[in-house]
C-alpha cells in the first residue's frame, strides 16, 4: 500500500525569461522558508486566486495556481507578467499598491484597465516533496518572458531583500563557489533550464515533458544516502548526496 503523503500548501511560481537571464529574489534570512536562499517569484495559492479563477468560469487547481503565480510576481518583484494589455506605469504601481494592502486581485485588474492572460504561461514542472518538514509546498513552475515595454523589476524589499537577473548557469556557479544559496528543487531546475538560450528553447523542453509531480526520495547509492528524482522527466542531474542538498 502506497503511504500517505503529508499535507502541503498549494504554491505557484514563474521562471521569468529575459533572453537568456532568469530572474531571481533572495529570500530574507529571517524567513522560515528558503530564508536567505536565491528563488523564483512565488508564492501561496490563496483563497482569493480561487475566487477569481470561479468568476472567469475557471475554478480548478491549475488556474488557481497561474492567477497566484502572476499575483505573486507583481507584489514581489513589480512585473506585470500574465497581464494584458500592460497597464500605464501609474496604473500598474497603483495595482501594486492595491495588491500590497490586500485588495481583491479582480477588482485591483478592472481599476487597472486589465486583464488576466494566463495563456502567457507555460507550465513547466511541479515539486511536492514529502520530507518532516513544518511547512512543505505543493508547487507549481511556469515559464514566462518578460514583456519589451515591462517597467524595471523591484523587490517587494519585506520577503525579499534583493533581485538579480543571470543566467542559470551563472546562479549555479555562484553557488558553488559559496557566494549563494539554492534549495534542492531550484538547483534542479536550474540545471535543466541551463542549456537553454532562451525563453523559446526553454518552451520547447517543456512540451516535450509531460508535467508529472516529482517527489524526491532518499536511497543509498554506493553507500553513500541521496536524495533522488525520476530520470524521465528532462533534469539532467538526478541525485544528489544528502550532505550537500539543501532544503527548505
Amino acid at each position: 500500500m502506497t503511504e500517505a503523503l503529508p499535507p502541503a500548501i498549494p504554491a505557484a511560481t514563474l521562471v521569468i525569461f529575459r533572453g537568456a537571464d532568469l530572474l531571481m529574489v533572495e529570500r530574507a534570512k529571517a524567513m522560515a522558508f528558503a530564508g536567505g536562499a536565491l528563488v523564483f517569484p512565488g508564492g501561496r495559492v490563496d483563497p482569493g486566486d480561487h475566487a477569481l479563477a470561479a468568476l472567469l468560469g475557471r475554478d480548478d487547481d491549475e488556474t488557481a495556481a497561474r492567477i497566484a503565480a502572476i499575483r505573486e510576481t507583481i507584489e514581489e518583484a513589480g512585473l506585470p507578467i500574465g497581464l494584458s494589455p500592460i497597464p500605464s506605469p501609474h496604473a500598474f504601481e497603483r495595482l501594486r499598491a492595491a495588491l500590497h494592502a490586500g485588495r481583491a486581485f479582480g477588482e485591483a485588474l478592472t481599476e487597472a484597465g486589465t486583464a488576466l492572460d494566463l495563456d502567457a504561461l507555460e507550465y513547466f514542472a511541479r515539486w511536492r516533496p514529502a520530507h518532516a518538514h513544518a511547512r512543505i509546498f505543493d508547487t507549481r513552475f511556469y515559464l514566462a518572458r518578460l514583456p519589451a515595454d515591462a517597467p524595471a523589476a523591484r523587490v517587494d524589499a519585506t520577503e525579499n531583500v534583493r533581485l538579480l537577473w543571470a543566467t542559470a548557469a551563472h546562479i549555479l556557479a555562484e553557488t558553488d563557489a559559496g557566494r549563494a544559496t539554492i534549495i534542492f528543487p531550484t538547483r534542479r531546475n536550474l540545471e535543466r533550464l541551463a542549456p537553454f538560450a532562451d525563453f523559446e528553447a526553454a518552451v520547447a523542453d517543456a512540451r516535450a515533458h509531460p508535467v508529472r509531480t516529482v517527489t524526491p526520495w532518499t536511497e543509498q547509492r554506493d553507500g553513500v544516502e541521496h536524495l533522488c528524482i525520476p530520470d524521465d522527466l528532462g533534469y539532467p542531474v538526478t541525485s544528489e548526496p544528502m550532505s550537500d542538498a539543501v532544503r527548505g
